[in-house]
């Protein structure tokens, strides 16, 4: 303020300068008066005060002028402040949806891994009822066309093909043995071929083989032929592992006990209709027709897995330079897995001792080789039919308890009555110990299934479905064999005796091999 002071004083403004020194109009007129002249001392005074006057007023104009300035500095800077806040927040409002919208297609595209099963379990299970209901439809075909012909194949031979009688138990057992011999190969590869191509994909390609192969069966003119129809039949087996590993992929975790019980019960309900449907087609129209029969079933399954059946979605592989590719898992290590394949093959082991023998082992009982086929057939079905109710309720009490107790109470309850079943001698009492054996059979497979499913990943279900069929194959070989050479020399009691109680230390060993610290109750067999 005083540099601006000395300014005003230093260069004043021009007019200012020449005001005081011009005379006042008073001054002038009282001169023109003629009145005396003014002292000059008092003229110096006056003319100091008026400069120093109108220096007070250059002084004041120049303040007023400083604090105008200065006010209009202040509302520009506050007027700046406020452009800019309101500019700052209308840039931060127009941020913020772009971050919320790039934020979720990076979450969609890229979800985190412990999120991303989840999702595509839900995406898998969205629609796990009908695909329950068509593979469940599946299961009742398949099994119908294999059970309505298998059984009888000691028949065809000495029937239709005419072989001599002292061959058939040896053409029996090489016809059923080459199929399951091959198809134990097989298995695992069409397994792990299903986890890395499409499980619908060996799904289809399966029923479409066994169909042609039943096709086959029914035109063969020699035991040769048959022995390649059944080779050929191993080859292209397969299906049921394809549909065990397209459902347990497709339903909730929480249901999963539910869909392989119904599942089951299915393929034991196709057990129940295809002896009795094989009977009376081959007292009606020959054992030929039933094999059209069954080419039939098999190509509607084909038909029905092509046009109703999705594929399960896979989990999204890392992409490179992130993380590694999941390396594959060699699930013949895993300790549970090791277990369960085995419980299974020594299962179906004892299933195929009784099953070459039963149709000798039933005219033994009766007295005599009438209608036998028949009689044969529905004894084979009430397994199948007590499976049908008993499998569900089995697959509903692993969700509610566990599967290991399921597995433990239903190899129990098969030794006791398949023991019980080699006792009497009376037809109808044989055939009613099988129905209340078939009862807790009925339970083994959905808890070994369950457990394999909640023991292994997504991407596995393939391979280890396979591997379950390879080793139930393995036992399906032996079984035929071993149970025609104790039939022979220990006779066909002794047979259906063996088949129940080998089930015991088969039992006794599941049980010291126990996990010592228990399990969830709630269906996890994760340490099974």
């Amino acid at each position: 303020m005083e540099e601006k002071k000395e300014s005003v004083n230093v260069s004043p403004d021009p007019s200012e300068q020449r005001a005081p020194l011009s005379p006042s109009a008073d001054e002038a007129q009282a001169a023109s008066a003629g009145s005396a002249p003014m002292d000059p001392a008092k003229c110096g005074a006056h003319e100091i005060h008026c400069i120093e006057q109108e220096a007070e007023l250059a002084e004041a104009r120049v303040r007023e002028r400083v604090r105008t300035e200065a006010a209009e500095a202040e509302r520009a800077l506050d007027n700046a402040a406020h452009c800019a806040s309101t500019e700052q927040k209308s840039v931060l409002a127009e941020e913020q949806p772009d971050k919320a919208q790039n934020t979720r297609p990076s979450s969609a595209k890229s979800p985190a891994p412990s999120d991303e099963q989840a999702v595509l379990e839900a995406q898998n299970s969205a629609n796990w009822k009908m695909t329950l209901v068509i593979l469940t439809t599946a299961s009742v075909l398949m099994s119908l066309s294999y059970t309505m012909l298998i059984p009888f194949l000691p028949m065809y031979l000495l029937e239709e093909l005419h072989v001599a009688q002292e061959d058939v138990n040896l053409w029996s057992g090489l016809v059923f043995s080459v199929s399951f011999l091959i198809s134990g190969v097989m298995a695992p590869i069409w397994g792990a071929l299903a986890d890395k191509r499409s499980k619908k994909m060996m799904a289809v390609r399966a029923a479409a083989l066994l169909a042609i192969s039943y096709g086959l069966g029914g035109i063969v003119q020699n035991e040769w032929q048959l022995l390649a129809m059944r080779a050929f039949q191993g080859f292209a087996a397969g299906l049921w592992p394809a549909c065990l590993a397209i459902l347990s992929s497709s339903v909730p975790k929480t249901k999963l006990g539910f869909a392989l019980g119904t599942m089951q019960g299915g393929l034991t309900a196709g057990g129940v209709i295809g002896p009795l449907v094989g009977g009376i087609l081959a007292e009606a129209f020959g054992m030929r027709a039933t094999f059209f029969l069954g080419a039939a079933a098999l190509l509607t399954i084909t038909v029905l897995i092509i046009f109703k059946i999705k594929e399960p979605q896979k989990r999204r592989q890392p992409q490179s330079g992130t993380n590694s590719p999941r390396q594959k898992t060699n699930l013949l290590r895993i300790p549970v897995v090791q277990r369960m394949l085995i419980t299974a093959g020594v299962v179906q082991m004892t299933i195929l001792f009784q099953q070459p023998i039963m149709p000798l082992y039933v005219a033994e009982l009766q007295g005599s080789m009438d209608r036998i086929v028949l009689v044969t057939g529905i004894l084979f079905s009430a397994v199948g039919l007590s499976g049908v109710f008993a499998s569900p309720v089995w697959g509903i009490a692993g969700q509610k308890w566990g599967y290991r107790p399921v597995l433990y109470s239903a190899l129990l309850g098969t030794t006791i009555f398949g023991v019980i079943q080699a006792i009497p001698n009376d037809l109808w009492q044989f055939g009613f110990w099988r129905f209340i054996g078939g009862l807790a059979f009925a339970g083994i497979f959905p808890a070994i299934n369950a457990v394999l499913t909640n023991s292994t990943e997504p991407e596995d279900r393939g391979r280890i479905f396979g591997l379950s069929y390879a080793a139930q194959q393995i036992g399906s070989v032996i079984g035929p064999i071993a149970g025609g050479a104790l039939g022979m020399w220990l006779g066909l009691k002794f047979v259906i005796f063996f088949s129940g109680i080998l089930l015991l230390p088969m039992l006794i060993w599941l049980y010291l091999k126990r996990p010592k610290v228990e399990a969830s109750t709630a269906g996890n067999a994760k340490s099974l």
